[in-house]
């Protein structure tokens, strides 16, 4: 049992067993929000929310982590000092349900019931948030993994047309390389790492290679095509600045370089569109999107979300209602997913705002063959953080083999 889930059990007892403390505060509703958004545009997005539940009085009291594991961090530690915060930002992912099933999260029914969510979120988002027909979780937006964004001006500086094929973007990376362009931006975080690995490993597996290996097949991971996905990833690590010169850089920094012409290419989440068009540059002008090549078929889908831990103070359950209402609202979801780069989950929402990319995205989306879990989505957490780290290491350490990072992954798939 990781530090996480012990906490979550603890809390369990602490909220059976305490009596019910006093609201703090005299007028309005209180919540301590834990959350990872933390780049310029996820913080322009978030404050989407914040601003409308400062409006009706209610107070927000702001807890933001570096990443995900921060986040865990943060909550297991105000967990067991007895004071769990009100609301936790959490991927509604194929592991999500492991927390209602604990019994640690306050469902959100009553809200979910006067807004009518099951009538205007679609049905994968709503089986992502329920846990034996209850809501329990609050889904913000939806993102998509596999996008390629490249630099317009070094594009046209070059006379390169957006890659369409691997050979294409190895071609693009070498005529920029020559030009004593930087090929590949990428930050220092080995999650980065994963993501363009994920591309290449769906590009040389296929659907169903991919589907069994974020599904936890171990086998799967000793088809010979790894070992050529592996290969691919290694040629692409030289395009990229070394990990001393990355160390400190975030995604958002290098979605930045793209965006000033300084990187041709980043394989990054949509999320870096809402970071490019907060730091004022334009789709098509500065820079441009497509699906990574060999991926066009898929949408590797990331349900962002929000969890409500049972609290032991009054009034704690009411504010964490109201708050998942605002987070649902429909026009915070339209204003927030444009600033940050997605889609939002209700589909009742005019789509004819949405840009080039986004209209990409809406037609992979609505597409039920077409709309695959991400790899961090599918995978158990413990499991995915070791698969991170060693693709992260593989890439930052040019000794390591394509054979022995390929063995390190089989045994992380493999126990589990």
């Amino acid at each position: 049992m990781n530090r996480f889930s012990a906490a979550l059990l603890f809390l369990v007892a602490l909220t059976r067993a305490a009596t019910p403390l006093q609201a703090s505060e005299a007028q309005g509703k209180s919540v301590d929000v834990v959350h990872f958004w933390v780049s310029k545009s996820e913080a322009a997005a978030l404050d989407v929310f914040r601003q409308d539940w400062i409006r009706m009085g209610n107070r927000w009291i702001d807890l933001p982590a570096e990443n995900k594991v921060a986040v865990q961090r943060i909550v297991s530690d105000r967990v067991a000092g007895g004071y769990p915060p009100a609301v936790m930002q959490w991927n509604a992912n194929e592991g999500a349900r492991e927390l209602p099933a604990m019994g640690v999260l306050q469902d959100i029914e009553l809200v979910a019931q006067l807004q009518k969510w099951r009538e205007v979120l679609p049905p994968f988002v709503l089986d992502r948030i329920s846990y034996r027909d209850r809501i329990y979780f609050a889904p913000t937006n939806i993102h998509a993994e596999n996008w390629l964004w490249t630099s317009q001006t070094l594009f046209d500086e070059l006379g390169l047309a957006t890659p369409t094929t691997w050979d294409e973007i190895f071609v693009a990376a070498e005529r920029m390389q020559a030009a004593g362009k930087r090929p590949l931006a990428l930050g220092s975080g080995a999650w980065e790492v994963s993501l363009l690995f994920n591309d290449i490993m769906y590009h040389k597996m296929g659907a169903e290679g991919y589907a069994r290996i974020i599904g936890a097949d171990a086998e799967a991971v000793l088809d010979p095509r790894m070992l050529e996905a592996l290969d691919m990833l290694r040629r692409l690590s030289r395009y990229a600045e070394s990990a001393q010169e990355r160390s400190g850089k975030t995604w958002a920094d290098a979605s930045a370089m793209v965006g000033r012409g300084e990187a041709g290419m980043q394989f990054m989440g949509d999320w870096a569109k809402g970071e490019l068009l907060h730091r004022g540059f334009e789709v098509d002008e500065d820079f441009g999107c497509a699906l990574v090549p060999g991926t066009s078929i898929a949408y590797f889908m990331v349900i962002d979300a929000f969890a409500f831990p049972l609290l032991n103070r009054e009034g704690g359950a009411d504010a964490q209602q109201a708050f998942a209402g605002v987070l649902l609202d429909r026009t915070n979801q339209v204003e927030f997913s444009h600033i940050k780069g997605s889609l939002p989950v209700r589909t009742d929402v005019d789509p004819t705002g949405l840009d080039r990319c986004g209209r990409i995205g809406l037609a992979q989306l609505i597409n039920d063959d077409r709309r695959v879990s991400a790899q961090s989505m599918a995978m158990p957490s413990q499991m995915s953080e070791g698969w991170i780290g060693v693709l992260g290491d593989f890439f930052n350490d040019p000794s390591m083999s394509s054979e022995s990072a390929r063995q390190r992954l089989y045994e992380v798939v493999k126990q589990g």
